[in-house]
């Protein structure tokens, strides 16, 4: 049976974006891993799990992919748990765009909705 874009992004592309979000929190941040599974809205065993690499274990190696995860990490941190979704779904896009991930989802909000 063929996977939906969403449940291909679900086992793999959210992982790695919950990663380097999270990892963007601590490193950036300061903030500690409970603090950031709070506003990350998961488990503090699932940020150890990004940061063990046990999940997300793609890295992200592109300086400007890597910008607008900082990005989001910062208005996640910001706003608070209301932006988690419109921000996962903005640097999930631009993982598409760049070819990280070859699959492409129409489901997603427009950008448009989350610039607020």
């Amino acid at each position: 049976m063929k996977r939906t874009p969403c449940e291909y992004m679900m086992w793999n592309g959210l992982p790695v974006i919950r990663k380097e979000i999270a990892e963007s929190m601590i490193n950036n941040y300061g903030l500690n891993q409970k603090e950031t599974a709070y506003k990350l809205g998961i488990t503090p065993a699932a940020v150890c799990q990004y940061l063990s690499k046990k999940r997300g274990k793609i890295k992200i190696v592109d300086h400007s992919v890597l910008k607008e995860i900082n990005k989001s990490a910062e208005r996640i941190i910001e706003n608070g748990g209301s932006t988690v979704v419109p921000e996962t779904c903005r640097i999930c896009r631009i993982l598409i765009e760049r070819g990280l991930f070859p699959i492409a989802c129409d489901s997603c909000p427009s950008e448009d909705t989350n610039q607020k």
